[in-house]
Formats: structure tokens, C-alpha cells, sequence
């Protein structure tokens, strides 16, 4: 039978309003409702406890939809920031943010980061029209 977690389930109940779940490996990527706006949390299951993602989380940006491979390297990111969506790869080995063009132009609204963090699936509208998007990621 399936069991809560509890003590974890605690914890990111203190931390406030959690959505979009992203798990992989010991990994949780999600955006938290935390000091009054929402921002991208990583927390390592192993350890229980969140870890910092320098440069990642802006004031201004409003996160849409997370990923997180699963070494807890790579994390994908749709966030809006000055009226437009854009998708985002950040690494946390050298807290940088690289920004992801879609080709041809779309509106992201969900990633999925694969395992490995080699390859993302993303959701994107043209004209009106959902597709999905694979993009291979060096």
C-alpha cells in the first residue's frame, strides 16, 4: 500500500504553496509560493533539505513549469519575464542560466527534462495550436 511521507510532506507544507512537481532520482524540483511570490525550489530527498540555485530565481520572472534531471545538474524552466515566455537550461555546477530558443517561435508553457538531461520535451503553442517539441541539449 502506497505511504505518505510524512516528515518530508511537513516540510514542504512550512515552506507554503507548492505546484508543479518535478521528480527525478533524489531530486525534487518545484515552485513554491515562498516570501510572497514564486520562485523555483531544488530539494535533495537524500539530505531533506533545499538547495541553493545562485542566479536562477528572479524577482521579476514568474516560473511557469520546472524540471530537474536526475544528478540534480540541469534544471529546465518556462518562466515569464517582461510579457513573454521563455524557456530556460540552468546548471548548477556553474550557476548559469542559458536561454533555449524555440524554433520556430512559440509560447512554452510545460518542460520535461529527461533523465540524463540530454534531451527536453516542451509543450509550445503556434497560431493557437498546442504541439510538443524535442530538444537535444549538449
Amino acid at each position: 500500500m502506497p505511504q505518505p511521507i510524512v516528515p518530508l510532506n511537513s516540510r514542504l507544507e512550512a515552506i507554503g504553496a507548492n505546484q508543479d512537481p518535478a521528480l527525478s532520482g533524489r531530486w525534487l524540483a518545484l515552485i513554491s509560493g515562498r516570501g510572497g511570490r514564486e520562485q523555483v525550489l531544488l530539494l535533495d530527498l537524500e539530505r531533506q533539505q533545499p538547495i541553493d540555485l545562485p542566479g536562477l530565481n528572479r524577482a521579476d520572472a514568474q516560473p511557469v513549469s520546472v524540471s530537474v534531471d536526475a544528478a540534480g545538474e540541469r534544471i529546465a524552466l518556462v518562466r515569464q519575464l517582461e510579457g513573454r515566455t521563455e524557456l530556460v537550461l540552468y546548471r548548477r555546477s556553474v550557476q548559469s542560466l542559458q536561454p533555449i530558443p524555440m524554433v520556430p517561435s512559440g509560447v512554452a508553457r510545460q518542460v520535461q527534462l529527461q533523465a540524463d538531461g540530454r534531451q527536453l520535451a516542451v509543450q509550445v503553442s503556434r497560431g493557437g495550436i498546442w504541439q510538443v517539441d524535442l530538444v537535444q541539449i549538449p
